[in-house]
């Protein structure tokens, strides 16, 4: 492919609800700029985009990928973006690379929640957009309600660029409102003429739309469509122009991927009026005194291959066998080769140039979202990439010996691929866990660890935290006798145990109250030693007891057979007594849930909290007519929120949760736990 000028560059992410025919649309763009040979399809697993093995399994685009095309003289990357919610860190990763963005929306739904969701993380990066009605050769399709759709969610900017001719199965082309041209497609060929006699109504609708949104921006323009006077082809295209690039109008476009109707128009508008990458540099002052800046907008793991990482130029040209440094990481890299990717295919290129997207291979230490400069001295750390944060975890155990030995590559390349996927380890359990933005998000992570490594896992809820606490104090007696043939073991302790006040942070105030040496000094160290290990383990669960204040109050010891290992059984034993009188209970911990939803689906939210025994303290409003409800939940009701959320508000709602305080459980949940607790230790012993 030949290098093009930044103003002859248009980087284009496309976004869309999965299933509307994205990828489909980016397949058929590699045919019409012969790009490839046939036109792939999705469904029969011959799509140019999705090749992977999860994604022919699924039929779904699963990561983000890149279709350079030429059309026009002009080069066009399209960043084939996932349109399940789950994967929509590749949306933030094609969004931060991107110039512009077009939304595919299906005739037969109009916007969908992952449309929506895509479109407003386009809107947060401040990106032109247009929209693509999809699919209008289908049964039950129509243009006007899809119009009426994206009109009512995204505003009064949205205006029909396109009228459909004919629809369903007779949908054979389109009209552009601006001109009044018909273009008619068959095979593959178009030809131009004069729009059907019985489109006059339609045509004029929706020209006085796209006029009354364009004139809109335009002062001068505004003054003469008041006055009554005609505006022509001409100044119409060019308002039209001005809106998009600024994003005060969205063009709506109309066809089918699958007829290849529509799609060579979609690239003339994408050419003629989404910005190019030169315009977007310009925008950008902190260049002005950096040689070369780019960015890191996403990582790929290939077992062969190694690690390709995404780049955009943003300043300068990069070329193979230079060295750049990363202020980030604060080190020097080392640029191997570039390629342009197009699916499974690849291309060797000699340069990149100023306002490009390609690939590099085998980048040591730099990762999604960091900046490569000139060097130390004409640095310009660009906008890194703001990932949304991991909504569901999941336990995972490695299947064999074999497995365990290659987890921690797997997992490290996962996260590196995925910046969305986070790992950590449980100290306490020695649980490894697997963290994401829902259960379908985990599970294609781990068929892809299989699949690149080898490595198999099963998965399970991971081990919720439980505490123990007592709630009335008790004094109890610890004494340990051993006679053995040569010394023996002696220890006798009086312990007393209380709660310590509500809201402490301690774990354990030990006292040493006695007096007149009825126990040695050298001793009270074991028998603090015997408490905290009795702690550790608890008396009802297993789980680490908090919140005591033990005092010593009382013992005796023998001159000859006492020693301090002695003593810490002695107080083990106490604390094993004292139980018994103490009414301890169990602690579950309790999370600050904050959740960001639609208005309308907040009475079933509250009630869905409600029965997961969570309580709501407070509400707000947010942008974009969201509600903001703050709660606190247990945590183990709330393994599976990330799902639940998604289906009460069709996937419109999404939360944060951190750790806030530990609290007692119902008694009905203790005896539970306790029950699980006392099978498993009749199990194992």
């Amino acid at each position: 492919m030949r290098v093009f000028k930044p103003e002859s560059i248009r980087n284009v992410a496309l976004i869309a609800h999965s299933g509307s025919g994205k990828t489909s649309l980016a397949d058929v763009a590699l045919f019409d700029t012969k790009a490839a040979t046939r036109i792939g399809r999705v469904d029969d697993g011959s799509s140019v985009m999705d090749y992977e093995p999860e994604e022919l399994k699924r039929k779904m685009t699963l990561s983000l990928k890149i279709a350079p095309v030429e059309w026009k003289d002009t080069k066009i990357n399209l960043l084939d973006t996932p349109g399940y919610i789950d994967l929509i860190g590749d949306v933030h990763s094609a969004l931060r690379a991107a110039d512009s963005a077009a939304l595919i929306i299906s005739a037969e739904k109009g916007v969908e929640v992952g449309a929506e969701i895509a479109w407003n993380s386009a809107a947060e990066y401040g990106l032109p957009r247009i929209i693509f009605v999809n699919k209008l050769d289908r049964e039950n399709t129509s243009f006007d309600r899809a119009l009426q759709s994206a009109q009512k969610m995204f505003g009064k900017q949205v205006a029909p660029l396109h009228a459909p001719i004919g629809s369903q199965a007779s949908f054979r082309g389109v009209v552009d409102i601006c001109s009044g041209i018909a273009y008619f497609f068959e095979k593959d060929t178009i030809t131009t003429g004069a729009p059907p006699d019985d489109m006059k109504d339609i045509i004029e609708n929706y020209r006085v739309q796209l006029t009354e949104a364009a004139v809109e921006n335009d002062d001068t323009l505004m003054m003469k469509y008041l006055d009554g006077e005609a505006i022509s082809a001409d100044e119409l295209r060019a308002a039209v122009c001005a809106g998009v690039r600024n994003s005060a109008l969205i063009p709506v476009l109309a066809g089918s991927a699958a007829k290849n109707i529509g799609v060579q128009l979609l690239m003339d508008t994408i050419v003629e009026m989404t910005p190019s990458a030169s315009e977007t540099i310009k925008t950008m002052k902190d260049l002005d005194h950096t040689g070369t800046a780019a960015l890191i907008f996403k990582t790929f793991e290939d077992p062969q291959r190694g690690r390709i990482s995404a780049i955009r130029v943003f300043k300068g040209t990069l070329k193979p066998d230079v060295h750049l440094w990363n202020p980030h990481t604060l080190t020097e890299e080392r640029i191997g080769q570039l390629l342009l990717l197009r699916g499974k295919q690849q291309e060797a290129l000699e340069a990149l140039p100023e306002g490009d997207i390609a690939s590099v291979v085998k980048l040591n230490k730099t990762h999604t979202g960091d900046t490569l400069c000139q060097d130390k001295d004409h640095t310009a750390e660009l906008q890194g990439i703001k990932f949304p944060k991991p909504a569901y975890t999941a336990a995972i155990e490695p299947k064999s010996k074999s497995d365990l030995d290659r987890l921690s590559t797997a997992l490290s390349r996962a996260c590196e691929e995925d910046p969305t996927v986070h790992v950590s380890r449980d100290q306490e359990t020695a649980e490894t866990q697997l963290m994401g933005l829902g259960e379908s998000h985990i599970e294609i992570t781990l068929e892809r660890m299989q699949r690149k490594y080898g490595v198999e896992v099963t998965k399970h809820n991971p081990h919720i935290p439980y505490r123990e606490t007592i709630k009335k104090p008790a004094q109890a007696n610890g004494r340990f006798k051993k006679q053995s043939g040569g010394h023996g073991q002696f220890g006798d302790v009086v312990l007393e145990v209380a709660p310590l006040p509500p809201g402490s942070e301690e774990t354990l105030v030990f006292e040493n109250k006695i007096v007149g040496g009825v126990v040695p000094r050298e001793y009270v160290p074991g028998v603090e030693k015997g408490v905290r290990e009795f702690m550790q383990h608890g008396f009802l669960s297993g789980c680490q007891m908090i919140g005591l204040r033990v005092a010593l109050i009382d013992g005796k010891y023998h001159p000859v057979d006492s020693s301090a290992q002695a003593f810490e059984v002695a107080a083990n034993l106490a604390m094993k007594e004292a139980m018994v009188k103490a009414m301890p209970v169990i602690l579950e911990p309790m999370m600050r849930v904050t959740i960001f939803a639609p208005e309308s689906f907040v009475g079933d939210i509250t009630s869905g909290l409600n029965t997961k025994r969570g309580r709501i303290s407070g509400m707000d409003s947010a942008a974009n007519g969201l509600q903001i409800i703050n709660a606190v939940a247990p945590m183990a009701e709330m393994m599976h929120y990330a799902t639940d959320l998604r289906s009460i508000t069709q996937g419109r709602g999404s939360f944060t949760m951190e750790f806030d305080h530990y609290e007692e459980v119902p008694p009905l949940v203790q005896k539970e736990i306790t029950e699980a607790h006392a099978a498993t230790r009749a199990q194992a012993s």
